[in-house]
């Protein structure tokens, strides 16, 4: 055993011996590579800050970012990328996001124009998901959505009335509170404590025009929402102001009765804000952390929503008509129990667009 092991000695000498003479020197560039790019990385003290980012768009593959995919690009390459060439975050940052403690909040409905509107720095324990307590929610259409069931509905012309428009408002004031939306989502059943959601403010704005067709913007707020419940929320309020149901069918829906909601389309949806009111109580007075309020920041968010994010969505509803064409499903259901088949029918379904679970925010 002896010679065994002093023969594996000389062996390995020999190979050390044999080992070609550049092997010193490619070792002590790696070396250096490191070193350099330890430096780099600490030549600046880390700091937690929160990004205001306004995008839009077509052409991408949703936010979160693939590395086994890279030839599909999500929003969040792009951010990655501008990050790095700012010198914001070190190369090899980019290639492992959890080095730099990074996380997401709000999935992406529409991804195409992508603004940096503004920073933050927050604590070093925040957390974009958790520290969230409020939602706010737009939702673009065309106020033909308002006209009766009998009207054209592509009859672009159409103008809300006054008096039509303080209707839809008192009914989305009903949605105030707490209530139980089990009929607004999917596999929830009505005693899952989960379903409860507290809504503080929904409303439709005054009408405009767009492409000579007029539209309109609702406005939702809650403490957090479930998969396709603003969608539904929405629905439910065109098929009653169009008169296919009593609007008492609302209240009948926070019941233990199944109830069958249609779901609108989601073209239109944007999330808008998302609000951090108890942590800007504890932290935005500490002479450190500033409050997590874009104040300074919204004449620029709102020139990039009337320069990228309204145009997208106008086209795109006069070019496919989807809610023309949502709206023409309306019939089918019966406002009772959720009838067998009448999703299938429903054309924002056979596009699969609700894959992506764009509401399930709590």
């Amino acid at each position: 055993m002896s010679s065994k092991m002093t023969e594996d000695s000389s062996d390995a000498q020999i190979k050390a011996l044999k080992r070609p003479a550049d092997d010193t020197h490619t070792e002590t560039e790696y070396e250096d590579k490191k070193l350099k790019t330890d430096q780099d990385e600490r030549k600046y003290p880390k700091k937690k800050v929160a990004l205001l980012m306004a995008y839009s768009g077509k052409g991408y593959y949703g936010m979160q970012r693939n590395a086994k995919n890279s030839q599909f690009r999500t929003i969040e390459d792009e951010l990655v990328t501008a990050l790095v060439r700012a010198g914001c975050i070190p190369e090899g940052h980019g290639d492992d996001m959890k080095k730099m403690s990074f996380q997401r909040y709000a999935p992406v409905h529409h991804l195409n124009v992508l603004k940096l509107a503004g920073y933050k720095r927050v604590t070093g324990g925040f957390n974009s998901k958790n520290n969230c307590d409020a939602r706010t929610y737009s939702y673009m259409l065309p106020t033909v959505s308002f006209s009766p069931k009998d009207y054209n509905q592509e009859d672009t012309s159409f103008c809300l009335s006054s008096e039509t428009l303080q209707k839809v408002n008192c009914l989305f004031g009903l949605y105030k509170g707490t209530h139980n939306f089990h009929n607004f989502t999917s596999q929830k059943g009505p005693r899952d404590p989960s379903a409860k959601r507290y809504i503080t403010h929904m409303s439709c704005g005054e009408p405009f025009v767009r492409q000579e067709a007029e539209f309109a913007v609702i406005t939702v707020r809650g403490q957090s929402f479930m998969m396709h419940q603003i969608r539904k929320m929405i629905g439910l309020v065109i098929a009653v102001v169009k008169g296919y149901v009593d609007e008492r069918v609302i209240e009948r829906s926070w019941g233990e009765d199944k109830v069958d909601v249609p779901k609108a389309p989601g073209l239109g949806l944007v999330l808008e804000r998302v609000h951090f009111g108890r942590y800007n109580k504890r932290f935005g007075g500490d002479g450190i952390h500033e409050t997590l309020e874009w104040t300074e920041e919204e004449e620029a968010i709102s020139a990039f929503k009337d320069k990228h994010i309204y145009p997208s969505i106008v086209e795109t509803e006069l070019h496919e008509k989807s809610m023309v064409n949502w709206m023409a499903t309306l019939y089918i259901h019966d406002f009772e129990a959720t009838a067998t088949g009448n999703q299938d029918l429903d054309p924002e379904h056979l596009r699969r667009d609700d894959a992506n679970p764009s509401e399930d925010l709590r």
